[in-house]
This record gives structure tokens, sequence and C-alpha cells, in this order.
């Protein structure tokens, strides 16, 4: 019991400080500043996925970081993953000899932070708060719906999950992470995003537990104390940043 609440203290210590770094942010709310905040993550996030996908090559740090840089430069971000996809497909060719599996983190979770940046490019910092509470909601709402009267498992992948906790985050994600949205949406526009990315975040998490299975691995790193790695605090959102970009630009 005291372990349990010494790593309870440790994890929400660590996310204080997350948050408070996020709202940092948020108030000088520059492109730069929220640039080099989300390239933070990302490149440890591409250390982090290297293991996962068993991948030794350095070059994918080369591949990523050219990639980002590039990315403050250009307003659509999420279209130079082609681009980086192309140079890894050209040295392959050229050399014959680097890893085929490099590809792996430069989709997941490189292109996952391409669209954060995207989102923020195009509707401000406001998308961004947005996609928190959605994503945040959901996980809290599963954690205690699904402790209070989950019964029903939901997969095997994450077989402490129950289909009663993922229901009922979905369902205060997206009626209450509504309430969060960009003003340029109706609230039944809102509730219809929040809908989607409420349920992409439970697969982003649930992907992200599978690749854990698979590389025989607990957390993805030790990088945040009480939480595990970077992966294992933003892959609910790696998957939530790509759906809301897309309905964004198809509703608006």
């Amino acid at each position: 019991m005291f372990s349990l609440l010494k790593e309870s203290s440790t994890r929400i210590k660590t996310a204080v400080v997350l948050f408070a770094m996020f709202i940092a942010v948020s108030y000088v709310d520059t492109l730069f500043i929220t640039w080099l905040f989300f390239g933070l993550f990302m490149i440890v996030g591409v250390s982090e996925a290297m293991k996962l996908f068993n991948v030794k090559d350095n070059i994918v740090y080369q591949i990523a970081g050219i990639t980002w840089i590039v990315a403050y430069f250009y307003q659509q971000p999420e279209n130079l993953l082609f681009i980086a996809i192309l140079i890894f497909a050209s040295i392959l060719a050229y050399t014959r000899k680097i890893e085929k599996n490099i590809v792996f983190p430069l989709l997941y979770p490189l292109a996952s932070f391409l669209f954060l940046l995207a989102l923020y490019n195009e509707y401000g910092i406001q998308v961004l708060w947005w996609i928190l509470a959605v994503v945040a909601l959901t996980d809290i709402g599963a954690y205690y719906i699904g402790k209070s009267i989950g019964k029903t498992k939901f997969c095997a992948t994450s077989p402490n999950k129950t289909l009663e906790g993922v229901f009922g985050g979905i369902i205060v994600g997206s009626f209450v992470g509504a309430f969060f949205a960009i003003p340029d949406l109706t609230y039944l526009g809102a509730a219809i995003i929040s809908f989607s990315v409420s349920v992409a975040s439970i697969f982003g998490d649930l992907f992200e537990s599978y690749l854990k299975r698979e590389a025989g691995m607990k957390d993805s790193g030790n990088i945040l104390p009480g939480h595990g790695g970077v992966l294992d605090r933003t892959d609910g959102f790696l998957f939530a940043a790509v759906i809301m970009l897309f309905l964004l630009r198809a509703m608006i």
C-alpha cells in the first residue's frame, strides 16, 4: 500500500510539472517555443520507439531532426512525413545497408508530432487545450468508471481495461471535452470531433501497449517518474492529433 501511495505521489508530481510546462508554453504562445516544446518530446519519443521496434541505426535521429527543423519553416509540417520516407527510401536503395524497420519510428511518433505542430499552426493554442482536455478526460473517465463498475475485459492487449471503463471514458471525453473546443464550431460539431478524438486516444494507448508487449517492456522509458517514458504519456495524443486535424479540416 505504501509503495502504491508513493508511486501515485510521484506520478502526480510529474503530471503537475508537465502541466506547468504546458501552461508556460501556452502563456508565451509563439511558434518557436511550441515547436521546441514538441521537438524535445519528439526526439525522446523517437529514441523510445527505436527500442520498441528494435532499431539500432542512428540515421533515424538525423532524418527526424532534419524533418523537424524544416517543419518550423513549413506551414503544413505533416506533409514532410512523405519527404522523410522518400529520403529513407533513397538512402536504402543507394546504400542497401540501413535497416528497413527504421521507417517505423518515422511513422510513430514523428508523424504524430508533425500533426500536433500542424494543429497549432492552423488553429492556435486553443486547439491544443482542447485535445489535452479530451484525451485527459477520456483517460480519467476510463480509469475511474472502470474501477467502479468495470467487469467486461476490453481486449487481450490491455487486460486492465474494461469495456465499461472505455465507454465511460469516451462519453466523458466527448461531451465534457467539447466545451473546450475552438469557437469556430457548434457544440454538436465539437462533440462529434471530441468523440472521434476520444476513440482515437483509446486506440493510441492500446497500440503502445501492444508495442511494449511485443518488445517485452513494461514502459517505453523512464524519463518521466511515475509515468515511464514519453510514449507512455503521449500515446493517446499521437493517434488523436491525426484524427483531430483531419476532421477540423473537413468541418471548418
